[in-house]
């Protein structure tokens, strides 16, 4: 794999960025990571600001832009907002519960030149998605969604929340999305931050068995199947000789992915709430290139514990997320983000759902 960019050299542009262009949502899932809920954030960032973050953005590069939440479709000007990105060159993508995306709502979104969205559907169980997403009814309206996403002709891909390591669960989420024509998959493993800090968890050798038992299941098919917060996910492919070149790096977090906050903050992931700049106060291109903490993150020489001396770094890296939350105390800043100054040697530590012990020292 290319070592581009993870050992201190000229960092290129961002290839992905997700954006929770709103804080607002009708649902009350359980892992949250930025405890979304009926109410709005002061100074979210406005429609014109909006615009001008994607002028910036498309002056840095043309990454996909994620347009997420919250719930992206309760902004009345979102479908505007995606037709601004799209006619600047970006690819403009969607992540949604599906909540409110109706047959006309599909047709909209593709007017604007959504390229794909990306639907949560935990279970085939309707009861048990339900209960994790809080709101009774929430699963018919992401499988309608995605029959809405069919017949507009807008590709669908399939975010599922593993929330216990078996793998009938995973396999039945997959089958139920093949039959709707769906070949792309997220398996998101949580983290514990934002509404899932208290989260109950499996061990990491359990979640560590279910990667394992899903690409192996699915190494031969056509479907293009990624897990995601798990970036050991690469060093178990690894093992069993699997290679798929869309996956790209275990975790990207700072490297060729960042994550904006409602009001104009930029996180290296959604998942590490440390602010490194806010976007009404500095050029995107200032933070991406600028920032102290992603030319950290992207040499690789900075990590320690295990995670800096196992084989597996450029490949895989380990979750910086899961890291910083593992040893970041209290308190928070600006609605869950803390100050990078504070924390940042925290990030760079091992990965604790890692139970792999690397036998050789890389120099």
């Amino acid at each position: 794999m290319s070592t581009h960019n993870l050992h201190g050299r000229e960092p290129g542009p961002p290839r992905l960025i997700s954006w929770n262009i709103t804080l607002r949502c009708p649902l009350k899932c359980a892992h949250c990571y930025v405890d979304a809920g009926n109410n709005e954030l002061e100074g979210v960032l406005t429609t014109d600001e909006a615009k001008e973050v994607i002028d910036q953005i498309a002056d840095v590069g043309s990454p996909i832009l994620v347009l997420s939440g919250g719930e992206p479709l309760l902004r009345e000007d979102i479908c505007e907002i995606a037709a601004y990105g799209t006619e600047k060159g970006l690819r403009m993508v969607m992540g949604t519960s599906g909540y409110y995306l109706d047959e006309e709502m599909a047709l909209r979104l593709k007017e604007a030149g959504i390229k794909a969205v990306a639907i949560s559907l935990d279970s085939t169980d309707p009861a048990i998605h339900d209960a994790f997403r809080g709101v009774e009814g929430a699963w018919e309206r992401a499988v309608h969604a995605i029959d809405a996403c069919n017949a507009a002709k807008i590709p669908v891909q399939i975010n599922m929340t593993v929330v216990r390591p078996v793998i009938g669960d995973v396999e039945s989420v997959i089958t139920f999305g093949v039959g709707k024509g769906v070949t792309d998959y997220h398996l998101f493993f949580p983290v514990r931050t934002g509404r899932g800090e208290g989260m109950s968890l499996s061990t990491p050798e359990e979640y560590e068995g279910i990667i394992r038992e899903v690409l192996t299941r699915y190494r031969d098919s056509r479907l293009n199947i990624r897990p995601t917060c798990a970036p050991q996910f690469r060093r178990i492919a690894d093992d069993l000789g699997i290679e798929n070149p869309q996956w790209g790096r275990g975790c990207l977090a700072g490297i060729t992915y960042c994550r904006i906050y409602a009001t104009g903050e930029v996180t290296p992931c959604p998942y590490l709430p440390v602010s490194v700049g806010n976007l009404k106060k500095m050029r995107f291109t200032d933070i991406w290139y600028g920032s102290a903490l992603f030319t950290k993150l992207r040499n690789l020489d900075n990590i320690s514990g295990k995670c800096g001396r196992c084989t597996y770094k450029v490949a895989c890296g380990g979750c910086r997320a899961r890291a910083y939350q593992n040893l970041a105390s209290s308190p928070r800043w600006c609605d869950g983000l803390a100050e990078p100054q504070r924390y940042s040697e925290e990030i760079f530590a091992e990965d604790p759902w890692c139970s792999y012990q690397p036998q050789e020292v890389i120099p």
